[in-house]
């Protein structure tokens, strides 16, 4: 059973539109409502694969109950922290050739009280989770030591944390050291704090982030694809895409397969790839399903290609 904390949820709206053209009347072709948050995402990734999961975050208000709504509709359970704050909705306006522009809320200022309770209640509902994802942004009232602190309560109740954020949040829990933390290019640069043009600038900087105490580093490269740097060395991957349509959640996706296949290692690294691989293919935040995959498309190799150049160089 994987659990995930997400500490910002969302209620997503996505719309798709042939172009955008400011200050114009756009229509949209197709429309999606979806629960999100980081953490969301991977539990919905989760659970499409057939795979046990439990979602805990906070949730207010309206747009709060209808995240809720829909992911018991989706079949997921939901272990909800009521907060006074309500749940902010973001806007994803994906265009025809791939590009996508979002617009993020601020979401709730969780209270000191409320922030201990979400504590709480990962510690309450962790008991046999194998591992627990921690992903997202902090919200309002959250410091960047609180994933810090759910990482040491999780480990000394014998869980395996897996965090996908990025800042001062990021950098404050490697002190604890996750057993995996993911970020994409452009997080990796802003944790060392230099741009990254090449693959091999890529896992340089997840040995750094080692080096500061994450135990793994699996990170995604965009079109590149994605490496995965722990202490047996670096792999990479990378999988052939026809034509993407939505980026929402496909990072999401990717750490979904990842902990599904074990969580560590190459295989796990493969199993990433194809979910990510299969979600840009896909609608909106949809999540990809076991006959969405195409885990025989993806080329894995430990002979990573380090003076390849990243197609999107991370500043």
């Amino acid at each position: 059973m994987i659990l995930t904390v997400t500490p910002n949820p969302s209620l997503d709206r996505t719309y798709e539109v042939p172009g955008l053209d400011r200050g114009e009347v756009v229509r949209a072709s197709g429309e999606r409502m979806d629960p999100g948050g980081k953490g969301v995402n991977v539990s919905r990734a989760v659970a499409a694969a057939g795979a046990p999961t439990l979602a805990v975050l906070p949730l207010g208000g309206a747009p709060g109950a209808l995240v809720a709504e829909l992911l018991d509709g989706q079949g997921i359970k939901v272990a909800p922290v009521p907060v006074e704050g309500h749940t902010r909705s973001n806007i994803a306006l994906a265009e025809a050739d791939g590009t996508l522009t979002k617009i993020n809320a601020p979401g709730p200022e969780l209270s000191a009280a409320e922030a201990e309770l979400l504590l709480g209640v990962v510690g309450e509902r962790s008991a046999g989770a194998d591992w627990i994802a921690c992903c997202g942004s902090l919200p309002r009232g959250l410091e960047p030591s609180w994933y810090a602190e759910l990482v040491a309560r999780a480990h000394a109740a014998g869980a395996r944390i897996a965090l996908d954020t990025s800042g001062p949040a990021l950098l404050a829990a490697l002190r604890e050291r996750p057993d995996v933390v993911k970020p994409n290019a452009e997080e990796l640069a802003e944790a060392v704090g230099r741009p990254l043009a090449t693959v091999g600038d890529a896992v340089k900087a997840a040995e750094e982030l080692r080096e500061l105490g994450a135990v793994a580093v699996l990170a995604s490269l965009g079109a590149d694809g994605q490496i995965l740097v722990d202490a047996s060395g670096a792999w990479f991957a990378s999988a052939p895409v026809d034509a993407v349509r939505s980026n929402v959640g496909a990072g999401d996706s990717s750490l979904a397969g990842f902990l599904i296949a074990g969580g560590e290692g190459s295989q796990a690294l493969a199993s990433a790839v194809a979910h990510g691989a299969a979600a840009v293919q896909l609608p909106g935040s949809a999540m990809p399903t076991p006959r969405d995959l195409r885990p025989a498309a993806v080329e894995l190799t430990a002979e990573v290609p380090v003076d390849r150049p990243l197609k999107e160089p991370a500043r």
